[in-house]
Order: C-alpha cells, then structure tokens, then sequence
C-alpha cells in the first residue's frame, strides 16, 4: 500500500505538465491559425480610395510622362507587338521561339496542366537545356496539377532550373505569380493571358476552350518584361541572372511605343489599379475593356461611372454562362447597377469561355497582359501588362472587340434588375469575399 500511495503521489506532478501540454498546443495553433488568415486574406496595406481626376487626355505627352514615371519603366519608342488570337496562333509561336533559343530562356506561368500541350512545352524546353542553352522555368505553386507529374521531371532531368513560386510559404499562401511571361535569348517576348494547358487550345471553337489573346514582342521593350521576370526568379531562387545572355543589346525593331510595368502585394500592389484608374479618368471618347473576372472595387465603379457621365462611350465584354468561376460571375453581375445606370453597355461572351485581359482607351492607349480587373489582380497577385501607346495597335484592338461584341450577348438595365433571386442573394453573399475575388 505505502508504495503503491507513493507512486500516485510521484506520478501528480507529471500528470499535471501532462495537462498543460495539449493546451500549450491548441493555443499555438490558434496563433499560427490567426497569423495564416490575417497574412493571407486581409488586407494589411492602404490602397489609393480619393477620386482620381485629369487635366489631360491618354492622347497628350503628360499621360505619357505620367505612367512613364509612376509605373517604374518608361515608355520605350522602337518596339513591335503582334497580336495572337487562341491558342491555334499563341501554342506554335511560343514553341518555335524556344527552338530558336541560342542562350537563355525564361518563362515565368501560371496554369500548367497535364496533357499534350504541357508535353510539347516541357519536351521543347528539355531539347534546349540539353543544347546547352540556360533555362528558367518559375511556376506557380497554386496554378498547376502537375509539379509532380513527368513533364516536370523531364524539364529536372534535362537540366532546367524549375522554381516553384511561394510553395509551402503559409504567411504567403493567398499571393501568387499571376504572370505569363517568357523571354528568348533576351530579344524576342511573350506575354498575354494563355496557360499552358489543353483547354487553351485550338480556336476557342469548342465550349470547353478559353477565348485568349497572347502578344509577340521585339524591341527595346523586351528588356522591361525580362526585368519583370527577374523580380520574381530572384525572390524565389535567390540568384542574379544578368549579362548579355538576359539583357543584351537591343535595336529598334519597329515603331510602336510602349512599356511593361509589373505589379504585387510586395510593391504595395497598387501599380496595376492606379494604371487602371489613371487610363479611365483620362478618358475622354472611348473606353473598351475585355475582361475574364471583371470585379472592380468602388472606386474603379466611380470612375467608370464618372467617365460615362462626361460622355465616353463606355463598353465591356465579359464570360456569359460559360465561366469556370461561378461565384465571381455572380459577384460581378450584382456590381453591375451603377454602370448600366450611367450608360455602360455590358456584354456577356457565349461561344467560349472567356480568358482576354485588355483595356482601349481613346483609340490611342491599351493595357493586354495577365491582370484582371478584379482585387485578386489588382492587388494581391504578381502581374506583368503591357500599355502600348499607338493607335494602330489600339484600332487592332477594337477590331477583336467588334469580333467578340458580335457574338456577346447585351446585358440591359431592366433584365438586370429581373434577375432571380437566387442569383441576388448569392451575389450579396459572395461580395464579402470580393478581396480574394
């Protein structure tokens, strides 16, 4: 009895540390758990919220000194820019410039999904690593099924340097690389909106397809858009590409004038919706936008608003029906009133699912590239776009615009206002995560 009194005395302390522990543990997780959602999904930065007004029109020098000097890097004269339409043009254009790689390749992505287009792009970079070229593949952790899968191993196994862009960073977790960009030899560029995977391709003929614009550059402005990849390369791999193998020489190779800028929580974030705000509020004729997940905050509503009431023809396509994110369709369409209010004309895309990102103004000034016109975009993703200051290009354009337009469906007022019920309270819903839409 006396020992057996004894070891249940002895035994007290220890079972008492034994109690203190799974607390310890739960209200350590309860912190992690706190410093995983409040890093992650709420927004720690000020954003610009006053009205944004203009003295100038996108057609006159200050615009142009303007988003020379606030974005980063100017507007560089001597570049050309060529349009491609789905992924029919964009896939063989992209694949014929890696194989003319002689020394370096970048490529910064976003989608990658397994199938046969993932497999000619994987196969195409291994055939130029083991040529002795030096290639950079960086994707995105949350955009790909396949970081695993054997396209990835062949890209290893061929010598490719593969990055993966915040994997497993849990106080990073909501911030992804959103950019599409690849360089060749630091002369020739892409970028644009497609994702390397099988629902990019063809010509947006089925309704599984994307709708997609990507563009071809040449010219001075290929070094900006190299630049925008080493921002992200270095933050990911810690090393300093540079030399005349990423940045070399570069000559006039056209006449249009234009400018990548690059945008993320990092920089503030802010780079890509002042762009936006910027380009609206000069508006004074015209204002064309093609948008996959169009979810603009108040301000960018006001402004549009603004430019309506002043008389700019305000026009904008967005996915119908055939969107694989329903709830941003939704939140989107319950945003809708004080456009249409103001004169806006709002059209849904029906053939396809819709994936374009640009903006027209004024017949002179364009923004293509990766961003949305959505939060997620605009201010918690890494963005590259590509302003072009050029009214050929922007006449272009138009013309894909007309195109899309033709086959689109307006939205009016008055059905707006008819919408289901159903649809309304799932809008409302959903606007309390319009920060991470």
């Amino acid at each position: 009895m006396k020992s057996s009194a004894r070891h249940r005395k002895d035994d007290a302390p220890v079972g008492k540390s034994h109690g203190l522990l799974p607390f310890a543990v739960t209200a350590a997780g309860s912190v992690l758990a706190g410093v995983f959602i409040a890093r992650n999904f709420f927004e720690t930065d000020k954003k610009i919220q006053h009205r944004v007004h203009t003295s100038y029109a996108v057609g006159e020098p200050p615009f142009c000194r303007t988003m020379s000097h606030l974005l980063g890097p100017p507007l560089v004269d001597g570049n050309t820019v060529e349009v491609l339409e789905n992924g029919r043009q964009i896939f063989p254009a992209m694949l014929a410039a890696i194989a003319s790689a002689q020394r370096s390749i970048t490529f910064e992505n976003f989608v990658l999904s397994e199938g046969g287009v993932c497999r000619q792009f994987a196969r195409a970079l291994a055939e130029r690593a083991r040529a002795g070229v030096r290639v950079h593949f960086l994707q995105d952790a949350m955009g790909s099924n396949c970081l695993y899968g054997p396209d990835m191993q062949l890209l290893k196994r061929a010598g490719v340097e593969v990055e993966i862009y915040r994997y497993m960073k849990l106080t990073r977790f909501n911030q992804r690389t959103h950019r599409k960009i690849l360089v060749i030899d630091g002369r020739i560029g892409f970028t644009g909106g497609v994702g390397i995977s099988d629902d990019w391709d063809g010509d947006a003929d089925l309704p599984e397809r994307w709708r997609d614009t990507h563009y071809r550059l040449e010219g001075p402005v290929v070094a900006q858009l190299q630049q925008a990849f080493m921002d992200n390369w270095m933050e990911t791999r810690t090393v300093v590409l540079h030399g005349d193998d990423y940045f070399p020489p570069l000559q006039p190779a056209g006449d249009v004038t234009c400018q990548v800028f690059k945008s993320s929580a990092s920089d503030g974030g802010e780079n890509a919706r002042l762009m936006v705000l910027l380009s609206i509020a000069a508006s004074r004729q015209s204002v064309r936008i093609g948008n996959a997940y169009f979810i603009p905050d108040n301000l960018t509503i006001r402004t549009l608003v603004e430019a309506c009431q002043r008389g700019v023809d305000v026009e904008i396509i967005v996915p119908g029906p055939l969107i694989d994110e329903r709830m941003a369709r939704l939140v989107g369409r319950s945003l809708w009133g004080p456009l249409l209010k103001a004169g806006a004309r709002i059209y849904e895309y029906l053939p396809a699912l819709y994936h374009c990102k640009y903006m027209v103004v004024d017949g002179c000034w364009a923004s293509v590239g990766s961003a949305n016109l959505d939060n997620r975009s605009l201010r918690l993703n890494a963005e590259a776009n590509l302003n072009v200051h050029d009214a050929r290009f922007a006449a272009l354009h138009e013309q894909l615009f007309a195109k899309d337009r033709a086959v689109s469906r307006e939205i009016t007022l008055a059905e707006w206002r008819r919408r289901p019920m159903r649809e309304r309270v799932w809008g409302a819903l959903g606007s309390v995560l319009r920060s991470q839409m």
